[in-house]
């Protein structure tokens, strides 16, 4: 019987800064190599975002994307899941491009405009290694994460003429009433595959209640029509994913929602996240999926019809 619990992995993400990590990929020759390093580990999918190389500045480069996923398409068989948040400060136009462009087999789409703040990441921060990091951050103070239904719509009918799977990013309990939504519209076919996310400042935080009530929830919007994930940032990402695969979920981890393997000490790589994720579920006697598996879990296109 093969394995029903997807590990993904988020490479690098637009979250986090250079300066509170020297592990953080930001070439696309370091991206690429997390992200077939995680492949190997036992991540089925792996969530990629670009960084301007010699800044660590999130974009949405085209060149820099074409570079990193080409090669892990080359050398290895996860999927691919492209970002389609970019970063909370671009426009959705900008956000689209690598889908338009790639027409990959996954992207991620936010569900519902919020509060996203990153301002608390500064008290962590001594020394910032470049000009942009820290208005990035205190930015956030005042920034709305726009994800409108007519952005919504307009992004699942981008994501239809291209052949791409969404991978629906829950933020809090409404973003699955709006989910809901489309899907009684037609504009999604199931099964859902949805991220639900705890611990950004501006949302739902991170517990076992509010995992349960995300859960709960979506088991009744969605019966037996979605397959779901838990994101848990921060020091939360292992044991709410640990909790999450033993609900029968499915799990994310990586330097883009967590720096640290364990308490005081940095993850390394995403590989070494991955790694220590694989064996808690392999101690809990917890089947993973490989990559070909979580395609036909998700009902996805096959990379063959990527354009990378």
């Amino acid at each position: 019987m093969p394995g029903q619990c997807i590990i993904n992995c988020a490479i690098t993400g637009a979250i986090h800064i250079p300066s509170q990590t020297p592990y953080l990929p930001i070439t696309p020759d370091q991206i690429a190599r997390e992200a077939v390093a995680a492949n190997k580990a036992g991540a089925s999918t792996v969530h990629v975002h670009a960084r301007v190389p010699e800044t660590g500045q999130p974009t949405m480069d085209l060149g820099l994307f074409k570079e990193f996923c080409g090669e892990i398409k080359n050398k290895c068989d996860a999927v691919i899941c492209i970002t389609t948040g970019g970063s909370p400060s671009m426009k959705l136009e900008e956000r689209m491009l690598a889908v338009t462009k790639f027409k990959p087999e996954l992207a991620s789409l936010n569900m519902g405009s919020f509060n996203f703040g990153m301002f608390p990441m500064k008290e962590r921060v001594k020394e910032y290694l470049h000009d942009w990091e820290e208005p990035y951050l205190e930015n956030s103070r005042d920034l709305v994460f726009k994800n409108t239904f007519h952005d919504q719509e307009r992004i699942f009918r981008i994501m239809e003429e291209n052949g791409t799977k969404p991978e629906l990013e829950c933020y809090d309990i409404g973003h699955l009433y709006n989910t809901a939504y489309w899907a009684d519209k037609g504009l999604l076919k199931p099964p859902f595959w949805i991220q639900l996310i705890l611990g950004i400042t501006g949302a739902i935080q991170p517990s076992v209640d509010n995992l349960l009530f995300m859960k709960n929830t979506a088991d009744k919007l969605f019966g037996d029509d979605y397959i779901w994930s838990v994101l848990a940032a921060g020091r939360h990402e292992f044991t709410l994913g640990t909790v999450g695969a033993v609900m029968g979920g499915s799990v994310r981890v990586g330097l883009e929602d967590n720096l640290y393997l364990r308490k005081g000490e940095l993850a390394r790589s995403n590989g070494d996240m991955v790694s220590k994720m694989r064996g808690i579920l392999d101690e809990l006697n917890i089947e993973t999926t490989t990559a070909d598996e979580a395609r036909q879990l998700l009902g996805l296109k096959g990379s063959a019809l990527t354009e990378f």
